[in-house]
């Protein structure tokens, strides 16, 4: 049996308190990808999980992974 060669891929995830008290997790540089937790724990768990499901459906679609794009996380003040 042939192994497929691996490579390690990195990405930012944005991690957001939402209502309910849990996290919602989105991926810049995979368009369309959101997942959630009941805590930051579960939300990294279920974001790492998603990550790889996304990359493994476009290696079966024969589509190319995208590579991290430059994020920034700035915090902004403005004054009213």
């Amino acid at each position: 049996m042939k192994k497929l060669k691996q490579k390690v891929y990195q990405y930012t995830a944005i991690f957001e308190l939402n209502e309910d008290g849990g996290y919602t997790v989105t991926v810049p540089s995979l368009p369309g990808l959101v997942t959630e937790g009941a805590n930051l724990e579960e939300a990294k768990i279920m974001a790492e999980d998603a990550i790889l499901c996304y990359l493994q459906g476009l290696r079966k679609a024969k589509e190319s992974i995208p590579a991290e794009k430059e994020v920034g996380n700035f915090r902004l003040s403005v004054r009213i």
